[in-house]
């Protein structure tokens, strides 16, 4: 491993992670979207900066690209607050609009410059460590992994600082209030945090990678985890992860090292939205086909609770009668018996005690419109689940 590829990956990695942490946050408040509007519409702020600076290395870019940001926000919202529009469609309104600017600018402005919509848009992490920082003599490496460096550095100053307040505010903005937690305020630092986070990559890996990086590692600790320190750290390990994997297999496959970190971050959400234990979807279908048998047994043995005459107990008839297929009816058959709800005699099917007594209990709740609880009596009653 060469030193030039040693630096692009610590330089991936640290995007990563400064990315990942924001992006948790922005997922847990359904803004998700938010940040792919502050990537693009950041670009007036670079063009207007580089007007100011007529450098590209000028730390002016940053900030007022921070500043367009946030501005992109505040229109956001008070497109949204009008109520005419939901907040998809601000977002999709705004960031478009602003993102033409930037790229009218270039064009009419700064076509002499490199400063192209190709380089914003997609990034190349392969040049990120030719542009070096020199102090005198002395090589100080490649200016990314310096502006990131000092973004996550303080990225996770202000975690630590204010995490339970932006964990209040997240979940739960009235009692933030009531705590004496500004909600808008956390808000806009959040945004302004993310604004920076996304100015500070831009150069390095592009507007794509960023929101892949900031969006996917979050969403991928969603579907595992309920614990926000968890979900942090999952984020990070998922990022990081994908970025290293993402670099080697561009390596191999000769291709684009963006384009590959992005296709790893999203084979690792599908594997995750596929097989996360509780959240994933293969989970889910398990469960609810679970439900839909338990439904089924329920109903069964309200029918058994509401008939003492034998015909319309015998195992044929319940069939015809509640018109279900033969596989489903032996399904729920099993399950009662492994539960130990019913007997079988002769083909006449019997309640025993402990499917009356829970057919009894489920009935009153589902009369007085406690029906809720029958999952909790259902844990109480089943050794065997549907």
């Amino acid at each position: 491993m060469t030193g030039t590829q040693l630096e692009i990956q610590l330089i991936a990695a640290i995007v990563a992670i400064a990315c990942a942490i924001p992006g948790v946050f922005l997922v847990l408040r359904k803004m998700a979207l938010i940040s792919d509007a502050i990537s693009h519409s950041i670009l007036p702020g670079i063009v207007i900066g580089f007007f100011l600076t007529e450098d590209l290395n000028s730390p002016w870019l940053i900030l007022l690209a921070a500043v367009t940001g946030v501005i992109t926000v505040v229109l956001v919202e008070a497109i949204q607050k009008t109520g005419l529009v939901k907040e998809d469609t601000a977002i999709g309104l705004v960031f478009p609009a602003l993102f033409s600017i930037g790229v009218i600018l270039i064009a009419q402005r700064a076509n002499d410059v490199h400063l192209d919509t190709d380089a914003v848009l997609l990034g190349d992490l392969t040049f990120a460590s030719f542009d070096r920082i020199a102090l005198g003599e002395v090589d100080m490496g490649p200016k990314s992994l310096w502006v990131m460096g000092i973004i996550l550095s303080v990225t996770i100053g202000l975690l630590v600082a204010f995490f339970k307040e932006l964990k209040v505010s997240t979940f739960d903005a009235g009692l933030s209030s009531a705590l004496g937690f500004s909600p808008v305020v956390l808000h806009y630092g959040l945004m302004s945090v993310s604004s920076v986070t996304v100015v500070g990559a831009f150069d390095a890996v592009g507007a794509v990678l960023v929101v892949a990086l900031m969006i996917a590692p979050a969403a991928t600790a969603y579907l595992l985890t309920s614990d926000l320190k968890k979900m942090i750290g999952l984020s990070i390990l998922f990022g990081v992860s994908s970025a290293i994997i993402g670099y080697w297999m561009a390596h191999i496959l000769d291709a684009s090292i963006s384009g590959s970190m992005t296709t790893v971050l999203g084979i690792v959400f599908l594997m995750v939205y596929l097989f996360a234990p509780s959240k994933g979807l293969i989970a889910v279908m398990y469960r609810q086909k679970q439900q839909r048998t338990e439904v089924s047994l329920l109903t069964f043995l309200l029918h058994l609770n509401n008939h003492t005459e034998e015909s319309e107990r015998h195992i044929n008839h319940l069939n015809e009668h509640i018109n279900w297929q033969r596989v489903r009816s032996q399904t729920v058959l099993d399950l009662a018996q492994k539960n130990n709800m019913i007997t079988i005699s002769d083909s006449i099917v019997s309640l025993t005690p402990k499917g009356k007594e829970f057919t009894d209990l489920a009935l009153e709740y589902i009369i007085t419109n406690k029906d809720e609880k029958i999952e909790h009596m259902k844990d109480d009653f089943f050794l065997f689940r549907g």
